[in-house]
């Protein structure tokens, strides 16, 4: 995901965050870190059947906002960080830019 990302891109990540078990299967996912989890270790810390789970999945998937990898039998889901770290800069990009104080600068993010 470019620095520059788009107001479309930024709306479906957003959109997509904007429903409670995605926005808490995300941030699960972000503490997981780079090596992901399966689909049913994230259902179970969640406490949601692994059929809503997965159809809520799909959806930040669709958003670009996590990936998947079939390893054998399983699914290892986890964060695609380019647009995680693409949406933080996107929100944060005029920063007090309409006040003459030091605010909060991200010019990278990374994860």
């Amino acid at each position: 995901m470019s620095r520059n990302m788009e107001i479309s891109t930024a709306l479906t990540a957003l959109g997509a965050l904007s429903q409670e078990t995605r926005l808490k299967a995300f941030k699960l996912l972000v503490e997981y870190g780079h090596s992901g989890a399966q689909a049913g270790d994230l259902a179970a810390a969640l406490q949601v059947p692994h059929n809503t789970l997965s159809f809520h999945l799909a959806h930040l998937e669709r958003a670009g906002l996590v990936r998947s990898n079939k390893m054998g039998r399983c699914v290892i889901y986890s964060v695609q960080r380019e647009t995680m770290n693409g949406l933080v800069l996107f929100l944060n990009e005029n920063c007090c830019s309409r006040e003459n104080v030091d605010c909060l600068n991200l010019t990278e993010a990374k994860c």
